[in-house]
């Protein structure tokens, strides 16, 4: 029997996509104004209505995805004798990691013999989804739940992520980056260009003056590290900015395709608008 695909709604996956490959997507959820919402579903909240409201001075966080969500899931799979794959949003951002691992060893309680492989992927966004994207089509061309995790295992330290964020209080009011930063942040017309570490932790990685040369900058370091011919362009708000960037990588010969995705509402908590942000599959690990 073929095994169940698990990851949760940073990986800001199209719901068409997920529907079509049969991956089960877990939420995290967000406060917001004294109300609870969800991230996933028809009802779920959607970076628009969030980023509108942040900018009308909101100050939204998110919650992880808790440990009965987790339990619930293995504990179906390993009723109908199917493993379980699941590949979560980086540990060192959310304890998301953490409830799932927690929930497995509750479940194998009860289910010795079940199967329930966790892989922190150090990721997050499209370039989580990415992953899950690769583990997808290799369960369709028939690979096992061991050669999917370690195709995965693979391309995760080879992630590379880029962004340029406009405001960088969102994301140390929500613990993800020091104050240190933000202060380099503030200086006029200064741009940090963040990135995921090895361990998949946010760090300011280089300064840039201006947004231009930030969107250069992240060109360039993508370029001279690529794999992949796939590359990913992540934003919020500026639309065109990123289908700007996109054309810039389709320019160059070693890319084909572009995956162009909105930042969902849980990482648009901590970032803001008007963030740009290119993922790619280098040839080296991540530092």
């Amino acid at each position: 029997m073929t095994f169940k695909i698990v990851t949760d709604s940073t990986s800001d996956l199209p719901v068409s996509w997920v529907q079509e490959n049969d991956v089960t997507v877990l939420g995290l959820t967000i406060n917001l104004d004294g109300k609870t919402y969800e991230t996933v579903g028809p009802d779920r909240l959607t970076s628009t209505i969030l980023l509108e409201k942040m900018e009308a001075g909101s100050q939204p966080t998110t919650s992880q995805v808790n440990v009965g969500q987790f339990e619930e899931v293995f504990e179906a799979a390993a009723k109908e004798g199917q493993a379980v794959l699941y590949l979560a949003f980086s540990a060192a951002l959310s304890g998301t990691y953490q409830s799932a691992v927690i929930a497995r060893e509750m479940v194998l309680d009860h289910y010795p013999h079940a199967v329930i492989e966790i892989l922190d992927t150090k990721a997050a966004a499209i370039g989580e989804g990415y992953l899950v994207m690769q583990a997808a089509k290799a369960r369709q061309a028939g690979k096992t739940l061991a050669e999917t995790k370690a195709l995965v295992e693979e391309l995760a330290p080879r992630l590379r992520t880029y962004l340029l964020v406009d405001d960088l209080n969102h994301l140390v009011r929500g613990g993800r980056l020091s104050k240190a930063a933000a202060l380099i942040g503030g200086l006029v017309n200064i741009k940090p260009l963040l990135s995921l570490n090895s361990e998949g932790k946010l760090e300011p990685i280089a300064k840039l003056r201006g947004r231009k040369k930030g969107v250069r900058e992240m060109l360039d370091r993508t370029f001279e590290d690529l794999d992949h011919s796939t590359v990913m362009v992540a934003y919020t708000g500026d639309l065109a900015a990123a289908e700007a960037i996109k054309t810039s990588l389709l320019e160059n010969a070693g890319v084909s395709d572009v995956i162009l995705a909105e930042l969902g509402p849980v990482i648009a908590t901590h970032t803001g608008t008007d963030v740009l942000a290119i993922l790619s599959i280098g040839q080296k690990k991540r530092a």
